[in-house]
């Protein structure tokens, strides 16, 4: 009892030490705020001083003006200065910078190294959007969230670390995914869109909603070690201008559904997507600080003129020119160089979207009559096989792996993730083989079919399994094998088990990695 009450008496002596410092340097900031150094005074005009004869460089002390006379505070000066100083920019630019209200959709890769950028220059309103959570995958990659952090809404973590870099920025959280109904409602609150997300089907509806809400859209995607970015809808579509094209008129058509990949499934080295998210808060920049000015230079008929440029005049007096032929960049991180630029052929005459004959309109999609779910083809995964040539992981391993049935398990997933783990006794044919195998003997160059047939003296009377990481590509597997004669003349039996990788991990061994 006596140690604890010394230590009690211990802590009050240590908290009144503190709150006695914490009165004293509240007493030294009231003394400095008290005698701040006397400003200078940008416009005679707008100095309140009775000296009509007072220079605009001479300094005028605060009690006598009564208010700061220069167009940013103080500080904005200070934090900004190295990018005012360039004529690209200027104050004039700074200016637009601070009024400007910028969106970006999706929190992730592209988003957080993007959102950084915009709240270090000064945008005056950023809203953030996504409705994921964080996940411990995400981190090498999407800079505003920490370990920390996982399990929390990504716009939450992101506006925390934002608001650390730049507490001057006013910031609005939508945390949920952009819905057809309530794009325009969102969209037409801001003056520009950055699209961060990973899907065709927000592609699409981003680029559809921007038009119509008559705001441009700067847009990226990575995979891999690539990546590409597009300036759409710039300048905006609108009743008196036929503006820049969209995202529909470089793709008419959504990619086919077996080739829709995301980082999950096909990788993602983190500074590439930086790179690309980078290069949009760039872009946005650009358009921003251009400011009412930018205008493209348009044919009568909408299409674009091969040397269109627009030029924006900053308060230096310098005048930019900005290259407004439409465009795609393309970033690959093991090429050299590692960027190169696609020219594109720009609006098309008749694009549901964005041309004269728009069929798109902000009622179509407020009524939710679009679907893009149905337009792009997506689907829940495929079940390609009939129930009787699959089985469950579980089943696998009571019957299969713990019975010590003769077996021969496939893995089909590439060398590159066969590495990083795989099961016991399992053999690595790699999809890529099997999709281009057309019956033959060979399935590639150290793999036969007939030694897939064969196995070794105990797997060679069993069935053989076919497993990946989440159960589609192992089930293209099968059904390319049963259509080889030669595997046919077999009557060997072939099954795939039902959710790959992903379900023997959830439902057999938890310790399985998760990658």
């Amino acid at each position: 009892m006596r140690h604890q009450n010394s230590s009690a008496g211990t802590l009050r002596v240590e908290i009144e030490a503190l709150e006695a410092q914490l009165a004293h340097l509240r007493a030294k900031l009231a003394e400095a705020e008290s005698s701040a150094t006397p400003k200078l005074v940008p416009n005679p005009s707008e100095a309140v001083s009775s000296n009509a004869d007072t220079a605009p460089d001479q300094p005028i002390a605060p009690e006598q003006t009564g208010e700061w006379g220069w167009p940013l505070d103080a500080e904005d000066y200070k934090r900004y200065g190295r990018q005012m100083i360039m004529s690209e920019i200027g104050l004039e630019g700074q200016l637009r910078l601070k009024s400007a209200a910028v969106l970006i959709v999706g929190v992730g890769g592209l988003g957080c190294p993007a959102a950084t950028y915009l709240a270090g220059a000064g945008v005056g309103t950023l809203g953030l959007m996504d409705g994921d959570t964080i996940e411990t995958s995400n981190l090498h990659r999407q800079i505003l969230h920490t370990s920390d952090r996982v399990g929390w809404l990504k716009v939450t973590s992101a506006i925390e670390s934002l608001k650390q870099l730049n507490p001057k920025v006013h910031y609005r959280a939508h945390a949920s995914h952009l819905e057809p109904t309530a794009a325009l409602s969102i969209i037409d609150d801001y003056d520009l869109v950055l699209d961060c997300t990973d899907h065709p089907t927000s592609r699409y509806l981003i680029s559809d909603a921007v038009v119509i809400a008559g705001k441009p859209l700067v847009s990226a995607s990575a995979l891999r070690t690539e990546g590409q970015l597009l300036v759409l809808n710039n300048p905006p579509t609108n009743d008196e201008r036929n503006g820049g094209f969209c995202y529909r008129c470089v793709f008419p058509k959504p990619p086919p559904v077996e080739s829709v990949i995301n980082c999950g499934e096909g990788g993602i080295l983190g500074p590439v997507v930086g790179v690309m998210g980078v290069l949009m808060a760039t872009e946005a920049i650009k358009i921003i600080a251009a400011g009412h000015s930018l205008d493209s230079r348009l044919n009568s008929d909408g299409t674009d003129d091969s040397n269109a440029t627009a030029s924006t005049t900053n308060s230096s007096s310098a005048t930019i020119s900005i290259n407004l032929v439409p465009s795609l960049l393309v970033y690959s991180a093991y090429s050299s160089p590692p960027f190169r630029s696609m020219r594109l052929r720009g609006k098309r005459p008749h694009c549901p979207s964005c041309s004269a004959s728009r069929s798109i309109t902000r009622q179509s999609l407020i009524s939710g009559s679009l679907d893009y779910v149905s337009f792009c083809g997506i689907a829940p995964p495929p079940n390609l096989l009939p129930i009787n040539e699959r089985v469950s992981a579980k089943e696998f391993k009571e019957k299969v792996k713990d019975g010590g049935m003769a077996h021969t398990l496939v893995d089909v997933r590439e060398k590159t993730q066969y590495d990083i783990c795989h099961l016991e006794d399992s053999l690595n044919v790699p999809f890529s083989n099997f999709s281009a195998f057309d019956g033959d003997e060979i399935i590639d160059a150290n793999f036969t079919l007939q030694q897939l047939i064969d196995g070794d003296r105990k797997r060679r009377d069993g069935p053989i399994y076919f497993v990946c990481r989440f159960g589609n590509d192992s089930q293209l597997a099968v059904r390319k094998l049963k259509s080889s004669p030669t595997f046919a003349s077999t009557g060997r039996i072939v099954l795939d088990i039902v959710g790959g990788l992903a379900a023997w991990r959830q439902d057999v061994d938890p310790e399985f990695p998760d990658y």
